[in-house]
């Protein structure tokens, strides 16, 4: 395209600033602009500023006379089920991981940077005895259920990986999986992909120059999952494989059940072409986001979004209304996916941060303000519940199923000795429950470890202190998935720690 015909293209838009400086461009920089201008969908990067602007000028207004909690009927909880009803919905995902059926979708585009770290958060290594990753554990665990599958049904299915990274992440996790022989699964059966990003723009609408050459760009967001799902391929392998149910969870959490049967299987039973994993708040000022209906259509709302009075309702057993707090794990049908990728995917609302962005001023010189001079938009995974007809949520419990990695060591919560603790103590809970003896190495019985991720210590201060009692008992994931065939191997046995049970 000539120069002539970007700016009146641009100049449609009302971006034609972008080329100010194109004269005074290299022949390459000139033409690495150019291909980026090209790429760029002003319509439609434009009609996101004008609906993200619309949503910042509400932001702040609470939600309350638009609320409603969720039915009773879409509501199934670990605690409320009986075993029979849990072994029902775990033969019933183990039947469509052993057809192909079930495949695995990972948020991991964020870096360790609060971690102090400049690598993908999915290589740290918390300081478990056996010393594995994020990355290592996860992988362990789709290992374990595919065997899991096989011995319940004599079918080998496969489990498919979709690994979401970001410009920063994918280049360092694609050689981590390479130099680790891709922890034992094939390597045709993980695909690595990349999220998107979007420009950046003024408050005034006008999109941002970060260099010359260059436009400023920011991820998309979480909720980018659903663009790329399309222009990385992935919905299209998904269909070639004969895909048809997909658990999505974020990289951070140490005790995530990947491709979690339970709540798999507990979807399938309602039918439900999307559903959220939650936990139960515990108490009304707790900071986490929760699901219930808005206007009729499901969401989740954000603390800040309701005021005290609603956060605190409750009901006759003393429980909170609004409860169904998010950890972002979620089920979706392919079906549903494909119809949100192809239809729904352009009017997902754009969440806004104003920020202080760098910029190039006229004279061509990179400035960098102290005060926010413009707006990133970024879309979240779960608003697409607003697109389910069929929705319904899993309560699990923290302890065996919640432990995000977040902060540094010296921090409240989320800090690798918290995430290491929580393993640890989940661990020694269910040798425990297999029959075992756990012994100190002075010769004592072992107490009970406190997880500090367990409902009574989450967001107290008690997070922030050193655990009292450490009992230091690992358990591999190809050993055990959840807990199940302990009993074999332990019951009836001392077990002296430090111990790391393997196979």
């Amino acid at each position: 395209m000539q120069v002539k015909g970007m700016k009146d293209s641009l100049a449609k838009y009302g971006q034609e600033h972008l080329l100010d400086h194109f004269d005074s461009l290299s022949s390459e920089q000139q033409q690495q602009l150019t291909k980026e201008l090209e790429e760029l969908d002003l319509e439609e990067v434009t009609e996101y500023f004008k609906r993200a602007t619309t949503e910042l000028e509400s932001c702040g207004q609470k939600l309350d006379d638009k609320m409603k909690p969720l039915d009773d009927s879409q509501c199934g909880s670990i605690i409320k089920s009986t075993d029979e009803e849990l072994l029902h919905y775990q033969k019933l995902s183990l039947a469509e991981i052993a057809a192909g059926h079930v495949g695995i979708l990972l948020l991991a585009g964020g870096q360790g940077t609060r971690l102090g770290v400049s690598y993908p958060k999915g290589m740290y290594n918390v300081g478990l005895p056996s010393d594995k990753t994020l990355f290592q554990l996860q992988a362990e665990r789709i290992l374990k259920l595919e065997r899991l599958a096989a011995q319940e049904t004599g079918k080998s299915g496969k489990i498919t990986w979709y690994i979401m990274t970001s410009a920063t992440t994918v280049g360092p996790t694609e050689a981590f999986f390479r130099e680790h022989d891709y922890f034992g699964l094939s390597k045709e059966n993980i695909m690595v992909f990349q999220q998107g990003t979007l420009p950046c723009f003024t408050f005034e609408g006008k999109i941002i120059l970060g260099e010359k050459h260059k436009i400023s760009r920011a991820p998309d967001g979480n909720g980018g999952l659903y663009r790329a799902l399309r222009t990385e391929g992935v919905l299209q392998d998904m269909k070639k494989r004969g895909t048809k149910y997909i658990q999505l969870y974020c990289v951070d959490n140490i005790l995530v059940r990947v491709g979690d049967p339970v709540f798999i299987g507990y979807c399938l039973s309602k039918g439900a072409e999307c559903a959220n994993k939650v936990v139960r708040k515990q108490f009304p000022t707790e900071a986490v986001g929760i699901t219930c209906k808005v206007d009729g259509q499901y969401q989740v709302v954000e603390y800040s979004e309701i005021t005290t009075k609603s956060a605190e309702l409750s009901n006759k057993d003393g429980s909170l209304v609004y409860s169904a707090a998010n950890i972002c794990i979620h089920f979706f049908t392919l079906e549903f996916l494909e119809r949100v990728v192809t239809t729904n995917e352009r009017y997902l609302q754009h969440h806004v941060a104003k920020k202080k962005i760098p910029y190039v001023n006229e004279k061509g010189d990179i400035v960098k303000p102290t005060t926010p001079n413009g707006i990133k938009m970024e879309k979240f995974v779960f608003d697409v519940f607003r697109f389910a007809n069929n929705f319904v949520v899993w309560e699990c419990l923290r302890d065996e199923e919640f432990a995000p990695l977040k902060n540094a060591e010296g921090a409240k919560d989320c800090t690798p000795s918290y995430c290491r603790n929580a393993v640890l103590a989940l661990h020694q809970k269910w040798l425990n429950m297999a029959g075992a003896e756990i012994i100190t190495s002075a010769g004592d019985e072992a107490p009970q470890m406190t997880s500090p991720a367990s409902e009574g210590n989450n967001n107290l201060d008690v997070n922030g202190k050193e655990q009292e009692e450490v009992v230091v008992t690992e358990i591999s994931p190809l050993v055990s998935y959840a807990g199940e065939g302990l009993e074999k191997l332990v019951s009836g046995k001392q077990l002296t720690t430090p111990l790391h049970l393997t196979c």
